[in-house]
């Protein structure tokens, strides 16, 4: 779609939203910038935006003589589609996009687009210190908190772009078709939003919808939904699994990385050459791999990266140890199935700080997987009660309820022992306790940098 001079209105005034109007300015569009929290002002707005940059702000409700004038609308992630204000465009047969299919449409170069329930920020932030390794423009973008529409306008055809991408930034994707996909895996999450897990795994694998099969999509072998997202993908499938040995793909057999392809098997590397833990980041890895050899990457250069890389900030982040007790900050563990790779990872006896924002999930896959290992579950926020009885209803007894943050961590303080872990992985969102993960994260670090060795 030619963008200069159409009349383009951008829902929502986070980074997302900003990204646009920057996007649209440069493209020559007419923004038009809507938000419907009527708590903001205008002129909190304006200074989000940079100087020079022209949109017309409309705050708590949007105009009649606005609506009207719109030929495309741009939705921020935290937008639902489904709401009456969107139904309405959507009526009028205007374009409803999102951040992803505009900044695709500017941009230019190759694209890899990463997504899934878990596992996204890991493999992404990978597989950009891969490619830029080996290529002198790399972006990464999207969900990873580095809008793809403020790069769109600068990628060449020689730009690779690495994009992390959500579930709600693919509900709004048109003809966005990256050279390489990958779906991670797919697990309950954001049903709150999706309503049913059919519409979310849906969402996901829009990421494949438009490819063919001279592109390539990277799938979890041992995921039911990706499974059969397989059967039916229109691009190339490069297959991963941790728990089989594959006649095509990579795989993990015992300690060690392989990749059999042609009928020949060939050893890689062996898992504890990493300085990642756990299955999960196994799995990551080896998603890399396929990722960056789909874009000709030398293994070579692709192992040697994966051997010096270090877990993203806030997935099982090896914090310090205080007083023999080792701490991990997994607060990016913000949903059951990503908890459970939380403590899968974990060797020691195990204090867990869990609980959170309600999301709608359920939990007891997450309490059978700690197999032992918790000693002590610490529970804050609104899903502390539902958490506890999920847990008593699996035998386990030794539950405290807190009520803080603050007061979670210095249980655990008091109750581990020299050899024990404390680990924060809530498998629930941080809202309504902090405005993010991130936070979340930031602040557990900032306890145990502040705890005092004992003399």
């Amino acid at each position: 779609m030619e963008l200069q001079g159409k009349k383009v209105l951008v829902v929502g005034s986070g980074i997302s939203g900003m990204g646009a109007i920057e996007a649209l300015h440069q493209a020559g569009a007419v923004s038009f910038l809507f938000d419907g929290n009527d708590k903001l002002s205008v002129e909190d707005v304006r200074k989000k935006m940079k100087p020079g940059i022209e949109a017309q702000i409309e705050i708590g409700t949007l105009s009649e003589a606005t609506s009207d004038a719109i030929d495309l609308v741009i939705l921020s992630p935290g937008v639902p589609t489904d709401t009456e204000f969107v139904e309405n465009f959507r009526r009028r047969g205007i374009k409803i996009w999102g951040e992803i299919e505009l900044a695709y449409e500017m941009g230019k170069g190759r694209v890899i687009g990463i997504t899934g329930t878990n596992g996204k920020t890991t493999t992404t932030t990978l597989v950009g210190e891969i490619m830029s390794a080996c290529y002198a423009d790399v972006d990464v973008v999207g969900n990873i908190g580095n809008p793809y529409t403020l790069t769109a306008l600068d990628a060449t055809q020689e730009t690779v772009t690495v994009a992390e991408i959500s579930s709600f930034q693919l509900e709004t994707v048109e003809q966005f078709k990256p050279d390489v996909s990958a779906i991670l895996n797919i697990t309950p999450d954001h049903l709150n939003r999706h309503h049913t897990m059919e519409n979310y795994a849906a969402a996901k694998e829009a990421v494949t919808r438009n490819q063919t099969k001279e592109q390539v999509c990277v799938l979890n072998y041992e995921n039911a939904y990706t499974r059969e997202i397989g059967a039916r993908c229109p691009a190339r499938v490069v297959w991963f699994s941790s728990k089989r040995k594959l006649a095509e793909g990579f795989y993990q057999e015992g300690e060690e990385i392989w990749q059999a392809k042609d009928g020949v098997a060939t050893r890689l590397m062996n898992i504890h050459d990493m300085k990642l833990v756990g299955t999960c980041n196994v799995e990551n890895v080896m998603a890399a791999i396929a990722i960056a050899q789909a874009l000709l990457v030398p293994m070579e250069t692709i192992l040697s990266v994966v051997r010096q890389f270090r877990a993203v900030e806030h997935r099982i982040e090896f914090v310090d140890t205080k007083r023999g007790v080792d701490y991990y900050n997994d607060s990016k563990g913000t949903n059951p199935d990503a908890a459970i790779q939380g403590i899968r990872a974990m060797c020691k006896p195990t204090l867990l700080i869990g609980g959170g924002y309600d999301k709608q999930s359920e939990y007891d896959e997450w309490i059978e997987a700690f197999d032992g290992k918790v000693k002590c579950l610490v529970l804050i926020g609104q899903t502390r009660e539902k958490i506890a009885d999920c847990a008593k209803r699996h035998g386990i007894d030794n539950v405290v309820l807190a009520d803080s943050f603050e007061e979670a961590f210095a249980v655990c303080v008091e109750k581990a022992k020299p050899g024990d872990a404390v680990l924060l992985s809530p498998a629930c969102a941080s809202w309504g306790m902090f405005p993010n993960y991130e936070v979340r994260g930031r602040k557990f670090k900032e306890f145990v940098e502040q705890l005092e060795e004992q003399v």
